[in-house]
């Protein structure tokens, strides 16, 4: 089980990276007038979109076999789980946002977009303390 919990931690550690560097690019794409780095920018976001849910099914799998394996239960998994569908729930608003910025139909600042950007954090944060503390 300590592979299993390897791997898990790998794949979630490269997903944020993803879920970390996206909305910046979605920031400077709310900023960008030149149209030459526009397009740069949203080739990098749908190629790291990509790449992110490729990381995201390995560590949502290897978690999976986690949980089922440990039989791990109390109320702090259910908090846990809450966050990871959360965090699904973002992965997807990520893509959909990008997906605006590819169809000229953004309507958000570059404020916005900011404030936006640090909901993993406080995911990461809130998930790591109930891993770690388990405070129910």
């Amino acid at each position: 089980m300590l592979w299993v919990k390897t791997f898990h931690l790998v794949f979630v550690i490269s997903w944020f990276a993803g879920l970390f560097y996206l909305p910046r690019i979605l920031v400077n794409l709310a900023m960008e007038d030149n149209d030459t780095a526009r397009a740069r920018l949203l080739l990098m976001g749908r190629k790291l979109y990509r790449f992110m849910t490729l990381l995201a099914v390995p560590a949502l799998a290897f978690g999976l076999w986690l949980w089922l394996g440990y039989g791990i239960s109390g109320g702090w998994m259910h908090a846990k789980l809450v966050l990871v569908v959360l965090l699904i729930g973002y992965h997807h608003a990520c893509g959909s946002l990008l997906r605006k910025f590819e169809q000229n139909r953004n309507t958000r600042s570059h404020v916005w977009f900011r404030w936006f950007n640090e909901i993993p954090v406080l995911i990461l944060l809130a998930t790591v303390i109930l891993v770690v503390i388990k405070p129910f």
